[in-house]
């Protein structure tokens, strides 16, 4: 299974709906929460190609971007590939 990486808020409601999704899938996966540890922040930001939003989703250490494209991704067939790779 791919290495998934994702980057959170706590309160984060769209946070929240990425992880429900790779939780259904059964998927496990590294969470930063960029309020816990502020000096990630930086690094999400730099690996996300400038983007600040959370969630910012890695698989494989490829960025794949937020809760909506995670989304989009499996509505379009996607993702189940991109985690079995």
């Amino acid at each position: 299974m791919a290495k998934v990486e994702i980057y959170t808020k706590a309160t984060c409601p769209y946070c929240q709906r990425a992880k429900k999704l790779l939780d259904s899938k059964g998927v496990k996966y590294h969470e930063t929460d960029v309020l816990r540890e502020p000096a990630e922040r930086d690094t999400m930001i730099q690996r996300a190609g400038g983007k600040s939003t959370v969630p910012q989703i890695f698989i494989d250490g490829k960025h794949v971007g937020g809760s909506d494209d995670l989304a989009a991704f499996d509505r379009g067939g996607k993702l189940d590939a991109l985690l079995a790779a």
